[in-house]
């Protein structure tokens, strides 16, 4: 029996911290194209059905649009398709799968579609689906702690058992215990009985036990967290009844996140950052989003050619994140005898050395940085934008 496991759709994402509104709109717009590349897995793989661990919607209000776009997606898949509420989308009274809207689009589009919204096995021709919904958006109480006592003997005894959750199996913060919510106690499930956990919340591909898996949110919604985070995948999973799972991650990502960090130094010069920016996002930029972190120093001139780049791949990028905080101004000996000892201009010369001592004592450094800059630019016969 082989299908695929997913989780963490989150259609409807608002992704308000990108700034152009169009550019906004296509990387919303992607994550529907993401479930159009879960069909082809799907297709290519000979998928038995999908399974959706949580959070198909953003929240429990997706408007209209959203949910229609969402049935049409998930019709089109040809398969089954079994969701369970996550913290997102949690089900309970008036939720969105009780909405006459949804129900409604759901039966005219997504014939195919079935949500799970109670702690009880759902037989499928070939498996059975143990489903731990989430009907709150936080529990004290493990989501799957009703399959600790359940009688393993009513189910078929040839069918592969896929337990479906939603939750953490330990906070990904390091700390676990009390006061955490949503956590699965894997270690307390009776193995033997199961065959494959397909989970879902944390939205990178990870493997947290021999049965247990989380496929990452089939399309990126942020930067990575690390060198070992990988989002953008879904699982095809072969099952087969008390056989640990044969599982492997299928790119279906779209966009591209990326995070870069970059020290200036003696050494180096700014046409080395083109060069790392040119080689990270020539040739796609137009679906890439980057976050780019700088330090070090530079002089007055090379500063302002920086703000320059960030100006044009700002433009060239779906989402530009720069913090160039962390660089300080350190100007040249030629830009310094340029603007303080200018004595044909005593008071350009005044000013330039009272920013200077603003930028070292760190009053008002950012400002003082700016102005140094306009300051510099002006007497160089140029106005900086």
């Amino acid at each position: 029996m082989r299908f695929v496991h997913t989780a963490d759709w989150q259609l409807g994402k608002p992704f308000g911290t990108i700034e152009d509104h169009e550019k906004r709109g296509l990387v919303k717009e992607e994550r529907f194209r993401a479930v159009e590349r879960i069909g082809e897995v799907v297709r290519e793989h000979d998928a038995a059905f999908v399974v959706v661990a949580g959070d198909l919607f953003d929240s429990t209000t997706p408007d209209r649009s959203t949910v229609s776009k969402a049935c049409q997606a998930i019709g089109s898949l040809g398969v089954p398709v079994l969701v369970i509420p996550g913290n997102h989308d949690h089900g309970g009274p008036g939720s969105i799968w009780e909405q006459e809207f949804f129900l409604k689009e759901r039966d005219a589009l997504a014939p195919n579609l079935e949500v799970l919204l109670e702690p009880e096995p759902f037989e499928l021709e070939g498996a059975v689906i143990l489903p731990c919904p989430l009907l709150f958006k936080s529990t004290f109480e493990d989501p799957a702690l009703w399959l600790r006592s359940f009688d393993y003997s009513s189910l078929p005894s040839g069918k592969p058992r896929v337990v479906l959750a939603h939750g953490s199996v330990y906070d990904f913060s390091g700390f676990e215990g009390e006061g955490t919510t949503n956590l699965l106690d894997l270690d307390a499930l009776p193995m033997n009985e199961i065959d494959h956990i397909a989970l879902g919340d944390w939205h990178g591909t990870t493997q947290v036990g021999p049965k247990a898996w989380y496929p990452g949110t089939p399309e990126p919604d942020g930067f990575p967290r690390g060198e070992e985070y990988r989002s953008g995948n879904v699982l095809v999973v072969e099952v087969a009844r008390g056989d640990n799972p044969r599982v492997e991650p299928v790119l279906t990502a779209g966009f591209r996140w990326h995070t870069l960090s970059f020290s200036f130094t003696e050494e180096t010069l700014l046409e080395e950052l083109e060069s790392l920016l040119e080689e990270t996002f020539g040739g796609h930029e137009s679906r890439s989003l980057g976050k780019v972190t700088l330090d070090g120093r530079l002089g007055i001139d090379a500063m302002h050619r920086l703000g320059k780049m960030e100006e044009q791949w700002r433009a060239r990028l779906l989402d530009l994140r720069w913090d160039d905080q962390g660089v300080q101004i350190a100007p040249t000996q030629e830009e310094l005898g340029s603007l303080t000892g200018m004595s044909e201009d005593p008071l350009i010369a005044a000013v330039a050395s009272s920013l200077l001592e603003m930028m070292q004592q760190g009053e008002d450094a950012e400002v003082a940085r700016v102005a140094l800059q306009e300051l510099y630019a002006a007497c160089a016969g140029e106005v900086a934008q």
